[in-house]
């Protein structure tokens, strides 16, 4: 086994106590002081070093059957993560090497090696592959080219559109020839961005006025592509604008996941016959056949300086509860990350 010098006693974790009921609360969580792991045969031990807090983890949170199983009440969380390895007994890793995984919410993970992805921190900084070069950003590469079938031309509309996800989707949009590029954000700071760092044609706050009315001002030809991330009042506007042969990917609706009650599902949906609409949702886990294709094509991006990013830090693994509620909030500017 090939490890690096001492490591502490304690290993600090964050447990789920209570499934949240609508809104999170701190009292459904417990930061838990664990001994820090010993690899097994075939696994890694590893730092971590920056830890993802994103919107679906609060899906997971509800005992409800969903795409992914429910945290386990009692047991520390997961999420993605990327940290050095500081102990090895797998071949083909070695302490010192640099990780992607996806056991976060800890300070200390031991895994399977299969299931630990090396990364260059030569090639990017660390905490891209958590974001623009990571799982957001092959979100927003299949949602927008694979599932909404997005071409040359055509106009597209991003709710959430300064979220990590978001501000990807509408920049991939326009390095790939889009016609119009409109975008939806919870403030006026976050308009501003949109429009002078991203490159957005259009933007709008989407609490300065009805969705519907302002997507119309925004789009006066109507959308051919929505990407949606936030469902609501906002799907209902798109399907509202949609043109012939438009196509909705459906990635998230963070408005309705601390919903007590079923939200109202869009009034117009009829509409889809007469514009012969196309809704489809999708998750990230059945695209990473894109994975090689997504790196080769966005990486040159990012490192020119052509598809600009953001993130938002946040200091501490005791930070990691206040960091994933802010996500909730819309806090975040781009992608949140908690540097342990």
């Amino acid at each position: 086994m090939t490890d690096s010098p001492a490591l502490p006693a304690v290993n600090r974790e964050w447990h789920l106590v209570t499934r949240p009921v609508g809104w999170p609360k701190p009292e459904d969580f417990a930061l838990v002081e664990a001994e820090v792991p010993t690899p097994g045969d075939g696994q890694v031990l590893v730092r971590n070093l920056y830890v993802s807090v994103d919107p679906y983890m609060r899906g997971r949170m509800s005992a409800a059957k969903s795409y992914a199983a429910p945290y386990e009440l009692g047991k520390v969380m997961q999420g993605g993560a990327v940290g050095e390895v500081v102990a090895s007994n797998a071949e083909g890793f070695a302490a010192g090497d640099h990780v992607l995984h996806f056991f976060g919410w800890r300070e200390y993970a031991a895994l399977d090696a299969k299931n630990a992805v090396k990364v260059d921190p030569d090639a990017a900084p660390l905490s891209t592959y958590l974001g623009v070069l990571g799982m957001t950003g092959l979100t927003a590469y299949a949602g927008l080219l694979r599932t909404a079938s997005f071409k040359e031309g055509d106009s597209v509309f991003v709710s959430g559109a300064a979220g990590a996800v978001g501000s990807q989707v509408g920049q991939i949009a326009r390095l790939k020839g889009a016609s119009r590029v409109i975008g939806s954000a919870g403030s006026d700071e976050k308009v501003k961005l949109l429009l002078d760092e991203y490159g957005f044609d259009a933007a709008f706050n989407y609490k300065n006025g009805p969705v519907s009315e302002q997507l119309r001002a925004a789009a006066p030809d109507g959308v051919d592509v929505y990407f949606d991330n936030v469902g609501g009042d906002h799907l209902e506007a798109a399907i509202g604008s949609l043109n012939l042969n438009g196509r909705i990917a459906i990635c998230g609706a963070i408005s309705v996941y601390n919903n007590t009650e079923p939200a109202p599902g869009p009034k117009n949906l009829a509409r889809l016959i007469q514009t012969r609409g196309r809704i489809e949702g999708f998750l990230v886990g059945d695209h990473y056949d894109l994975q090689p294709q997504f790196v080769e094509e966005v990486g040159p991006w990012v490192r020119s300086g052509e598809l600009k990013y953001r993130e938002t830090v946040v200091e501490g693994i005791e930070n990691n509860l206040e960091a994933f509620l802010g996500v909730l909030r819309g806090d975040n500017t781009g992608k949140m990350i908690v540097k342990l």
